[in-house]
């Protein structure tokens, strides 16, 4: 039985500053590596006929550390932009507390959380 096994990036630069990343192309931090390195220790019993991965190098250094650790670094892997976290637009590189503090923590949560509305110039959940 195939089976799809979904693993989120380590934690960023940005998340550890708590600031909208989207599509800026944020490192992992030390900590970030770690959790990579923690998420391949309990994935050890699979074996993947191939990897995907967004283009931000956050993802592909969390995937490249989980496959490390799982001693399958020779595995095809796709990379692709449609697997990018959603484009936050105006909101990148702002820092979410303050950005709550200017619009309403009610605003910056439609932007974060509707469907169908976006942050001013990025893309809502419907676009991505």
């Amino acid at each position: 039985m195939a089976q799809l096994v979904l693993i989120r990036h380590g934690e960023s630069q940005w998340n550890l500053e708590n600031r909208f990343t989207g599509w800026v192309d944020v490192p992992l931090t030390p900590k970030g590596e770690q959790e990579a390195r923690d998420a391949g220790k309990k994935l050890k019993a699979f074996r993947f006929d191939c990897a995907f991965t967004s283009v931000l190098v956050r993802a592909k250094e969390t995937l490249r550390l989980v496959l490390e650790e799982i001693g399958q670094t020779t595995i095809p892997i796709e990379e692709n932009k449609a697997l990018n976290e959603r484009m936050y637009g105006e909101l990148q590189g702002l820092n979410k507390t303050e950005t709550a503090q200017k619009y309403g923590e009610q605003q910056v949560k439609i932007w974060r959380r509707s469907f169908d509305v976006p942050p001013p110039g990025g893309e809502s959940l419907k676009d991505t």
